[in-house]
């Protein structure tokens, strides 16, 4: 289960609002949404949760490129919403480049789901993204510090609580409870 939540700073504090993902398909669509939530380009956070096993913030201010943090990246990239965020850029890859050398596969005729044996399992894994997608975070840890969340901080949340955690810093936990 997702949750997924804007948060945008105006002049009289932070507004939030739940949104549908079903029509994002890039990180562009997502910051496209962020723009729309705010109406004098102040700052936007994209707040992402997957049941405590990851979550993610996109800032997104004015027209500026949008600003990504991801708990954890293998996690994510294990996800519909979170392969949203992991860009290529995010990744340091080439755009375009999947990760996966479909030439280098060693396709020996269990491609049926069958694996060849149940220790070749953990030895043969492929040159797939989970060379490239690392077991953590990944992004722009400093997302948050000029919000009151350091990079420190940041590291040490547990994805359980941490967009509660994120939301009492920046004095918006109740606007975010009433989405939530």
């Amino acid at each position: 289960m997702y949750f997924a939540a804007l948060l945008a700073r105006t002049e009289d504090g932070w507004e939030a609002s739940d949104t549908e993902l079903d029509d994002v398909e890039t990180l562009a669509d997502l910051a496209d949404l962020a723009r729309e939530a705010s109406a004098d380009d102040d700052t936007v956070l994209v707040l992402l949760e997957q049941e405590d096993a990851w979550f993610g913030v996109v800032r997104v201010d004015g027209e500026d490129d949008p600003r990504i943090y991801v708990s954890d990246a293998a996690a994510a990239a294990r996800s519909s919403y979170g392969e949203i965020l992991l860009t290529d850029e995010l990744l340091g890859r080439e755009p375009g480049d999947d990760g996966t050398d479909l030439d280098s596969l060693d396709l020996d005729g269990t491609e049926d789901g069958e694996p060849a044996s149940a220790g070749d399992d953990e030895e043969e894994e492929s040159p797939s993204s989970s060379e490239t997608i690392t077991h953590g975070p990944l992004g722009d840890v400093e997302i948050l510090d000029d919000l009151g969340v350091g990079a420190k901080e940041l590291r040490a949340l547990d994805a359980e609580d941490a967009l509660s955690a994120i939301a009492e810093a920046l004095g918006a936990s109740e606007v975010l409870e009433t989405v939530r």
